[in-house]
């Protein structure tokens, strides 16, 4: 398998009890599918690592099987196993579950988002998914458009109470943001809203009032863009004629302190 010392020693601290096993009834026969499903050693020692109790595979078995059944591509069952073992080990039913149920929401098996969906759904009970899309609803979004917003982003819906919070309230309450622009693009919540979200907005709304950009521009054209894309876009481009714009952005100003000049 080619597990070195380190490795070998972290997996046997994580779960001693793999001593015990027997070599031909699970160790190998785990590691012989697991092998089947992901190819490479060094992804097979990955798992073992993130997920010692990995020898326990009579759940992951049925599991991938109706992955492989539903649609679901090789290198996304191998990216799912990889990136998010505890999620193929969960009991058959749940995990079948959560499978119909990403379904019914539209979900293409055939793009790596339906696997994200799916870890997402085992990750929460139904009572805290229906209390995030309660708290999305209550900035405004109908059921239909948080859906949007999980469809295109599932992990949005693990997004703290207060961050959610806190960037609702900074998009729609002082950008005027449009809600729909929101959940077509929910990566947008997931950047710090002191660090990113609130310098590129100050620029934005500088350019805005000077007439050099439409205002009516998604959210992801300037929040998620690399830092070289926005500075040289945004920044840089109109450094000559608004030469307060990187002093307004490198000392992350808050939007409501900027004072622009007309």
């Amino acid at each position: 398998m080619g597990v070195s010392s380190s490795d070998l020693s972290r997996i046997l601290s994580s779960n001693p009890s793999l001593l015990r096993r027997s070599l031909e009834k699970h160790l190998i026969p785990c590691y012989d599918f697991l092998k089947s499903v992901l190819i490479l050693d060094e992804k097979v020692v990955t798992v073992f690592k993130r997920s010692p109790w990995v020898v326990c595979i009579h759940n992951m078995v049925p599991n991938i099987a109706l992955l492989r059944q539903v649609g679901v591509p090789q290198s996304t069952i191998s990216f799912l196993v990889t990136n998010f073992p505890s999620t193929a080990f969960v009991k058959h039913t749940r995990f079948a579950e959560a499978i119909h149920e990403v379904k019914e929401m539209g979900y293409d098996p055939s793009k790596t988002v339906f696997v994200h969906a799916i870890q997402v759904l085992l990750r929460m009970s139904r009572a805290k998914l229906e209390s995030k899309l309660e708290l999305y609803k209550r900035w405004g979004w109908s059921k239909d458009v948080a859906l949007l917003a999980f469809k295109r982003h599932p992990n949005c819906m693990l997004l703290s109470d207060k961050k959610i919070t806190k960037a609702m309230d900074f998009f729609v309450n002082k950008m005027g943001s449009s809600l729909t622009d929101i959940a077509r693009n929910p990566t947008v919540l997931f950047f710090s809203l002191e660090k990113r979200i609130i310098p590129r907005c100050s620029v934005i709304q500088i350019l805005i009032a000077k007439g050099l950009v439409k205002n009516d521009m998604s959210l992801s054209t300037f929040i998620l863009p690399g830092e070289r894309c926005f500075l040289d876009k945004f920044v840089i481009k109109f450094q000559d004629g608004v030469p307060e714009l990187l002093n307004v952005y490198t000392e992350k100003t808050d939007l409501l302190d900027v004072r622009i000049q007309s």
